[in-house]
Parts: structure tokens; C-alpha cells; sequence
């Protein structure tokens, strides 16, 4: 096993709004050719540390997701984003395992971002931040789990962009970790899916209030711009047939059409709601920021497009779980993952899951995709 790289006088200290804290005084290298300095990472841990520091299990999460993957959110007050399947006696069971969920670098719960003071300037970075990527955001996520004294850990699991960050995980550390579960992900983002990124993008620069990234200074907040952008986002995270069963062409709180620009449709009402709620809890420069980062991710770039060569003899044992009616991450693209892990001879089992509930199948109660993660970790940890 590599060593492990030294990091110069961690501080940990409870913070009231995010959990924990480190902040690592040494720089940070970034894709970009920047450094980052200092580094701070917030994170959240459930369960146990066992003796021999064995059960550890990092969840990476999505791109609107934060460390509060099992705990109740401190902004909003609502259950944690993965309270169905992490906690005790559930799938990802804290009664066995110790999970460890941090926000990821260029985040706005913690984590350092655009949204915090530069040390330079004592001034929050906009966009002055500079741009991370997929692979920075892990780098981060080791630093922390060798602070924690993790040498392996037992898996590495997350959906949509959080298996992005697993796949990276397998690509830069395979001998830190024994098993890697990507769900709803790909090894690389799709022009539509970056089509989409850049609407959104696009919504908030356009608001006035943005103020060219420098709206924290100014006191605004582009909240139009990112609701608009959270809608649209939205929109990917379902199916056709799921928004249909839900919806279909119901009018809001009345019986006939308006002639009015007024929300007239439930749809219409529903996505009104996920923009306004989100600008609560999200900072528009993270979302600039984060999506930009999923923009850029292809693993198979540094390897001459052979995404095989991403991995390799001592790749981590893997389980992919894809949905049937995910047009954000469709099952082709994860069988391309698994393709390229089969040509390496890797440990991989893959599972297609039946189900109308779109990209957000992930977070929802499917029984199979719980089964599957259960039998996984449990053969893992019993190996």
C-alpha cells in the first residue's frame, strides 16, 4: 500500500451549522494547477469505529446533497437526504458499520467554497474560487479519512455525482478502499447532461442580483436565478411516466384555466416549490461551481479514452446499480462501466432495476435496490 500522505496540524473542532470540521494547513493541488490553502472539509459520521478501524464506509454525495446524510438538516430542519437507507438495522447499517459523509470541497455546508472568506482578502471568494473537479472533490475526502486514521476503507458508496466520486475513489486509491458502489452514475457526463448544466448556469448569471459572483458583498442573492436553475435540474431527476402518474395535466387549487400566467397546473405549482425551497439551503456559486465539476468529469480522458485502463489488476471489488427509467444516467452508460471493469478482470456485479421513478429512484424506497446494497456490503464486510 502506498504511504500515506502527511498533513501539517489538523484542527478538529464541532461546528453548531455543519457537524465537524478539519481544516488541513497544507495545500491542496487542484486539476486546475491552483492550490488551495488552507483546506476545510465538514463532515458527519454515524455508527462505530471498530477496533481495528475496518468498517469504515464513505458516502459521497449528489450534487444538492451535504454531509447530513442521516441526521436531521440544520437550515431546513428535514430529515437527512438518505434516511431510508443509512442508519441503524437499514441497508447501510450504522449498527455495523462506521459512515463517514463529508460536503465536498467547492460545497456551501462547511466545506471550504465560494461562499467562505479567502484568507487573502478576508472577502468570500466568488469567483475568485477556483475551479475543482471531480477528482480535487476526493482528494479532499482522502485527506480527511487518513486524518481519521483509515488506512482502507470498506466501501465507498454514492449516487449520480456521488458515484462519480465513487468511481474516483477506485481510480486514484484502488488500495484504499475494498469495494466501491456506484449508483445512477456514469464515467462521464453527457453533452445533454452538460446542456442542461449550462441552462441552469446560464438562469443564475442572468439574474441581477448575482452581481458577477459578488452578491454575498453586496447583500443580494440571486434566488430567482437559482430556482430557475433547480427546476430545470428538476425536470432530469424524474421520469415522463413518473411526473404523469403524479400529475398529469391536473390544475392547481381550481377548476378551470386562469388565461393568466399564475401557476395553473400541479406540475407547474410542484416546481415552483423545489426552486423556492432550494434557495434556502444552496449557494449559487456552489451550484456554479459543483456543476461545472460534474461537467468535467470523463475518467477515461487521462488514459487516451480507455476507460478500462482507469482501473486496473488491483481495482476494488464492485456492485453498479442503474434504473431502468433514468435518462439522466440511463443503464448504458453504467454497463459501460462495467464493460471497462470486465476487460481488467475486476470483481464487478451489476443490477438493473425495474422501476418508472427516474435519476431519483436512488433516493426513494426501492426494495430491490435495498436488498442489493445490504447483500453487498454485508459480503464485503464478511469476506
Amino acid at each position: 500500500m502506498a504511504e500515506a500522505p502527511k498533513f501539517l496540524r489538523p484542527v478538529t473542532a464541532p461546528a453548531a451549522d455543519v457537524g465537524l470540521a478539519v481544516t488541513f494547513e497544507r495545500p491542496l493541488t487542484l486539476d486546475c494547477g491552483r492550490n488551495l490553502f488552507p483546506v476545510t472539509v465538514a463532515y458527519k459520521t454515524y455508527g462505530v469505529l471498530n477496533a481495528d478501524k475496518s468498517n469504515a464506509i464513505l458516502i459521497c454525495h449528489a450534487l444538492t446533497g451535504d454531509q447530513f446524510v442521516a441526521s436531521d438538516h440544520p437550515v431546513t430542519g428535514k430529515p437527512g437526504w438518505w434516511t431510508i437507507m443509512v442508519g441503524p438495522g437499514k441497508p447501510i447499517d450504522t449498527d455495523r458499520f462506521f459512515v463517514i459523509c463529508s460536503n465536498v470541497i467547492g460545497g456551501c455546508m462547511g466545506s471550504t467554497g465560494p461562499a467562505e472568506n479567502d484568507p487573502e482578502t478576508g472577502k468570500p471568494y466568488g469567483l475568485a474560487f477556483p475551479l475543482v473537479t471531480i477528482r480535487d472533490m476526493v482528494r479532499a475526502q482522502a485527506m480527511l479519512v487518513e486524518h481519521l486514521g483509515i488506512s482502507q476503507l470498506l466501501a465507498v458508496v454514492g449516487g449520480s455525482m456521488g458515484g462519480m466520486q465513487a468511481l474516483q475513489w477506485a481510480a486514484s486509491y484502488p488500495e484504499r478502499v475494498r469495494a466501491v458502489m456506484p449508483i445512477a452514475c456514469a464515467a462521464r457526463h453527457s453533452a445533454q447532461n452538460i446542456a442542461f448544466h449550462e441552462v441552469g448556469r446560464q438562469a443564475i448569471m442572468a439574474d441581477p442580483d448575482w452581481k458577477n459572483g459578488e452578491y454575498q458583498q453586496q447583500g443580494t442573492t440571486p434566488s430567482k436565478g437559482l430556482a430557475v436553475a433547480r427546476m430545470a435540474a428538476h425536470i432530469t431527476y424524474v421520469s415522463e411516466e413518473a411526473l404523469q402518474r403524479k400529475f398529469g395535466r391536473s390544475l392547481q387549487n381550481r377548476e378551470a384555466l386562469s388565461f393568466q400566467f399564475a401557476p395553473d397546473f400541479q406540475i407547474e405549482s410542484y416546481l415552483h416549490y423545489q426552486g423556492l425551497s432550494f434557495v434556502d439551503r444552496f449557494d449559487a456559486n456552489s451550484y456554479l461551481y459543483i456543476t461545472r465539476a460534474m461537467d468535467y468529469f470523463d475518467l477515461a480522458a487521462d488514459y487516451d479514452g480507455h476507460l478500462a485502463s482507469a482501473f486496473g489488476a488491483d481495482a476494488p471489488r464492485f456492485c453498479i446499480i442503474s434504473f431502468t427509467s433514468d435518462w439522466l444516467f440511463p443503464t448504458a452508460e453504467n454497463k459501460r462501466v462495467a464493460h471497462a471493469l470486465n476487460a481488467v478482470a475486476a470483481n464487478v456485479s451489476f443490477v438493473e432495476i425495474k422501476t418508472d421513478k427516474g435519476h431519483d429512484a436512488f433516493l426513494l424506497d426501492e426494495p430491490e435496490m435495498f436488498g442489493t446494497v445490504r447483500g453487498f456490503l454485508n459480503a464485503v464486510a464478511d469476506s
